[in-house]
């Protein structure tokens, strides 16, 4: 075959590529390398969910591969350097869960912010009388200018919030800070002067417990947290100590590793920390523009391969779908005869 699809695309994406190339989906495969090797040995192309690890050892066994796929965002579990090397391509919709995660995440500051209604929505006959507060007006940290918080800060001042932020890799005197309504602050002083931190750091190796016990001895009391990044990003006990105390009041985050919240974690049990298992990408929304995104370009990774061309058309950064009012018309991602419905 010439494309193996291990995680699944949207029908119609699946569908055009078939009309290009030969494809088969084995979601199987995944969880049986030893299988996966003999069923992919041929392949030019595959779609890796997100839990396969593709590893140098793994591509030796792929000979023909010329694009790896990835339809979520990260690329942690794809050895970059291997597939360079290689001259693999590697294919990840980069930007077509920025909106839905950034919605994940307002939506998480709103139930904080009303945690009485979780209460409520719980079903408990006598929810708790907790008195809530409103968005408007309040202090929001920004820590982590990933693409999510482009689109998220947006979102919040259009709530009349006031955004505060830092970034390691971003400069406080980067035009990117007034172009998003965000001040650019120390870290102390978004800790102490923030009523509520939202999480959306580009994870490094370099970040491993970026959140510890000396970020969080500075935290204004009461302050709730929601995020997105990789949970290598905080100490776990150094966050326990914090959600014990009372310095953060309440704690939404959006995936973690299997050691997070281990049997021997201090994280275990804490009735103020609520993980929820990486729905921030996962609307319906998202997974179209990610499966056009990947579609294509696996298209054109194998076909530049066949027709000698090594340079690929850059990819755009922002993946939109067409509105209401152009349904039936074609996908950006999409030649006419191919629409999205």
């Amino acid at each position: 075959m010439d494309i193996l699809l291990l995680d699944a695309l949207v029908p119609e994406a699946m569908a055009w590529l078939k009309t290009r190339h030969s494809v088969e989906y084995r979601p199987e495969l995944a969880d049986d390398l030893i299988a996966l090797r003999k069923a992919a040995y041929k392949s030019k192309g595959v779609v890796f969910p997100r839990h396969t690890v593709v590893t140098r050892e793994l591509l030796d066994f792929l000979p023909k591969l010329k694009a790896v796929g990835r339809l979520h965002v990260g690329t942690d579990n794809t050895d970059l350097e291997a597939c360079k090397e290689q001259g693999i391509k590697v294919v990840h919709a980069s930007s077509a869960n920025v909106r839905s995660n950034a919605e994940y995440l307002l939506g998480s500051l709103l139930l904080l912010y009303r945690r009485g209604v979780v209460s409520a929505l719980m079903g408990r006959r006598h929810p708790t009388a907790q008195m809530g507060r409103e968005l408007y007006g309040s202090t929001v940290g920004i820590l982590g200018l990933a693409p999510t918080a482009h689109t998220l800060a947006g979102m919040l001042s259009g709530l009349g919030v006031r955004l505060i932020g830092y970034d390691p890799a971003v400069h406080h005197t980067a035009p990117i800070w007034e172009r998003l309504r965000i001040q650019p602050v120390s870290l102390p002083e978004l800790m102490s002067k923030a009523d509520a931190v939202s999480v959306q750091m580009l994870y490094a190796s370099r970040f491993k417990g970026f959140v510890n016990e000396k970020l969080l001895a500075t935290c204004k009391r009461g302050q709730l947290w929601v995020g997105t990044s990789r949970s290598d990003l905080f100490d776990a006990a150094a966050l326990a100590a914090a959600l014990g105390d009372g310095r953060i009041e309440a704690c939404i985050l959006d995936g973690t590793e299997a050691s997070f919240l281990g049997d021997t974690s201090p994280l275990k049990d804490l009735k103020n920390l609520f993980i929820t298992p990486r729905l921030g990408s996962h609307t319906w929304e998202a997974q179209l523009r990610s499966s056009w995104y990947v579609a294509h370009r696996m298209h054109e990774a194998i076909g530049a391969q066949q027709t000698g061309h090594d340079q690929l058309p850059s990819a755009p950064m922002d993946l939109e779908l067409p509105d209401s009012a152009s349904a039936g018309t074609p996908s950006q991602w999409s030649e006419p005869e191919f629409m999205i419905r």
